[in-house]
């Protein structure tokens, strides 16, 4: 895996779009604006994005009959790094979801989430400053893999008498039935890709989250695979918390219920955690709701070729294209991508502007509706403020509004 350390990049790299569904539209938009400039105000001309659009979910669907082509998947390949709005998915019905199909087609291992809190941006909890992690969830395997039967189906029938004659389990009739394959291979190559990531940014823990005392053979396997891995792969510069010495990172490892009671209560016990796909999912979504919320975290889904970096929410189609979504879920895994590509410093100038504005109380609407007071501005509008505080791009930030 290439995170944390820089890729090289030409100065006019193409990089594939998707805009995704539903809001996919209108975040993209203020999203794109704000990554252009950024790139403008770090490097003037001498950088530029060629951004080229593919297709995926819905629209897709009704182009090709296909929620994701052949072709959006060779043009990711070819070029290695891709941005994407979210994709439907149907709950309970409907084809596998796009998101699960493009990581696994991919091989996008790891589900990289960094969540911190935005000076000024509301949140439940009196000092959201405490929470600073980055999560790894596995990204290919465990209930996502899809292999699953519906009650009273044959196939689900047929799977409750193999396992009741074969290994005695007793399994109610009608029930549906589904797999959880964790293996060592991907088990191991998500820790080692934490591990790394700690080392390289001066991270001091690793945190294996799961759910061992209940799946030991699974949620189990993958903490003790992660111990190995960090004994055998990384010598003298690791510890593992049980063990006690010292070390440049440590490992610990969580049940996964007590994970979420501890990142309320002692945040600050962890800064990288590496999980199941599953418990990673639950985890990412509880951790950016004590900093404000899905609207500012982003994500990045990275393997050993490919990057591609997402909106960790939903598509809400109940406001799209009404130009009020908060559009810094995109705009800040956008900041992942330049990254990614070794163009920090124009990462650093998005981050910086998204906390400026924000920092002055120009938010969207589902900031606003929790600060008194406040009135909202339209995803376009938060867009242009944001561009507005980058250096040599507008007026100084009181004057954002």
């Amino acid at each position: 895996m290439r995170q944390p350390a820089p890729t090289s990049s030409p100065d006019r790299p193409t990089i594939p779009y998707i805009v995704g569904d539903g809001i996919g539209p209108d975040i993209w938009r203020a999203t794109r604006l704000l990554l252009d400039a950024a790139v403008e105000s770090a490097y003037g001309s001498a950088r530029a994005i060629n951004w080229f659009e593919v297709m995926a979910g819905e629209r897709a669907q009704a182009l090709t009959g296909k929620r994701l082509p052949a072709e959006t998947l060779l043009a990711l390949t070819r070029h290695k790094v891709g941005i994407k709005g979210p994709l439907a998915t149907e709950v309970a019905r409907g084809e596998r979801s796009p998101n699960v199909a493009l990581r696994q087609a991919l091989d996008l291992y790891a589900c990289v989430r960094p969540v911190r809190h935005i000076p000024g941006a509301p949140t439940p909890l009196r000092e959201p400053s405490r929470l600073d992690v980055v999560i790894f969830r596995e990204n290919t395997e465990d209930v996502y893999v899809g292999i699953e039967w519906p009650a009273e189906s044959p196939g689900a029938e047929q799977l409750r008498t193999l396992l009741a004659a074969q290994f005695g389990a007793t399994i109610r009739p009608a029930s549906a039935l589904g797999l959880k394959p964790i293996s060592e291979f991907a088990s191991k190559r998500l820790v080692r890709a934490a591990i790394a990531y700690a080392l390289a940014t001066g991270r001091p823990s690793v945190t294996l989250v799961h759910k061992g005392n209940i799946m030991k053979h699974t949620e189990g396997a993958f903490c003790e695979w992660g111990y190995e891995v960090a004994r055998d792969g990384f010598g003298t510069e690791v510890v593992a918390e049980r063990d006690g010495g010292s070390g440049r990172v440590v490992i610990k490892d969580r049940i996964a219920d007590a994970m979420f009671q501890e990142l309320l209560l002692r945040p600050e016990e962890h800064s990288v955690i590496a999980t199941t796909n599953l418990n990673g999912d639950y985890l990412s979504d509880a951790a950016a709701a004590q900093v404000g919320g899905l609207g500012l975290a982003p994500g990045g889904n990275l393997g050993d070729e490919v990057a591609v970096f997402e909106a960790t929410h939903g598509t809400a189609p109940d406001i799209a294209g009404r130009d009020i979504a908060n559009p810094c879920s995109l705009m800040l895994s956008g900041a992942m991508l330049l990254e990614h590509l070794g163009w920090g410093e124009a990462a650093a100038l998005v981050r910086r502007a998204i906390e400026v504005t924000i920092g002055c109380g120009v938010v969207t609407a589902d900031l606003a509706r929790q600060v008194p007071g406040v009135t909202a501005v339209s995803s376009s509008q938060f867009a242009a403020a944001c561009v507005r505080a980058l250096p040599g791009m507008g007026p100084a930030s009181a004057s954002l509004v």
